[in-house]
């Protein structure tokens, strides 16, 4: 019982890690289909027809399958001493951010479904602000799960604010140098 615990562990685990891959992933794709837009044709059919592909390739092929078995794989490892994650509140804590990363795939399965049909609702930079919602839900979790416990917790928390600040601020530069780079290139 003991290696098909170590069995479950290691798949949940590799599970997550696909699971992250094609949420970080998928929304890249979503920013370049939605990039794609603002071309001419017939550069834009030809990428969007292109990204549509690759989309569903990815979503149904690796990220859909990767969130299901680690929805199944999660709770199968947890059997094995469930008393005590049940009463551990970082544990229940850590459940709570897994069910905000099940909703943050559901609405990205809305923008996946939308971009299918040629509705394009968010902008490139609602896009990227998006993409790292993912990134503060993986540095929750993990904090949760390695420190095991809610002082740490209080400090990771803070740590994520800082790590989200930051993001925040790194994704307005980078916007603000594109804006200007492409400013540039109108005026040449």
């Amino acid at each position: 019982m003991d290696n098909l615990f170590k069995y479950a562990l290691a798949l949940h685990i590799i599970f997550i890690v696909t699971w992250f891959a094609g949420l970080f992933y998928i929304v890249r794709l979503f920013i370049y289909h939605t990039e794609a837009e603002q071309k001419m044709e017939p550069e834009r059919s030809i990428l969007q027809a292109q990204y549509k592909i690759m989309e569903k390739r990815l979503w149904y092929g690796i990220t859909w399958p990767s969130m299901i078995i680690t929805l199944i794989m999660g709770p199968w490892v947890m059997s094995y001493n469930f008393s005590y994650y049940i009463t551990s509140a970082y544990f229940i804590l850590k459940l709570c951010f897994v069910a905000a990363l099940v909703l943050y795939h559901l609405q990205c399965h809305v923008m996946f479904k939308q971009l299918q049909n040629n509705i394009v609702k968010h902008s490139s930079f609602k896009l990227r602000l998006w993409n790292e919602v993912a990134t503060v839900l993986l540095f929750a979790i993990v904090f949760l799960i390695v420190l095991k416990s809610n002082a740490g917790f209080v400090w990771g928390m803070l740590g994520l604010i800082i790590f989200s600040a930051t993001l925040m601020l790194a994704i307005q530069i980078y916007k603000k140098s594109r804006d200007k780079s492409s400013n540039e290139k109108e005026i040449n």
